[in-house]
């Protein structure tokens, strides 16, 4: 039984909310699940205190037990101290400008000097 800390979407149509619960990794997404340990608001402003709540003793014993976090979770319990931030890997060369664009710059330093 592989369990999951994830989301299961609430709210109504364009006004969403999450509740974070642990679930089997092969539930659906808004299915059944074993136990709901916090919420998620994005509607409300990023330094709102109810925006992200968490039931820390709960989550603990879910990660202890095995249960992984989706990617968006582990970002929440990385800002809450509940585990270590996740790495996100840079990609550079497909997000920099293109050659032609990185002349036109160039050229537009060159003569800015």
């Amino acid at each position: 039984m592989a369990l999951k800390i994830r989301l299961a979407r609430g709210g109504s149509k364009k006004r969403p909310f999450y509740r974070i619960v642990v679930a089997e990794a092969t539930s659906p997404r808004d299915g059944l699940f074993v136990e709901r340990v916090g919420s998620y608001n994005p509607v409300l402003a990023a330094d709102h205190a109810d925006r992200v709540v968490l039931n820390a003793e709960r989550i603990k014993y879910w990660l202890s037990v095995g249960a992984q976090p989706t990617d968006r979770i582990a970002k929440f319990l990385g800002h809450a101290n509940l585990a270590p931030k996740p790495v996100y890997k840079d990609n550079p060369k497909q997000s920099a400008p293109k050659k032609k664009a990185q002349e036109r710059l160039k050229a537009a330093a060159a003569a800015e000097a």
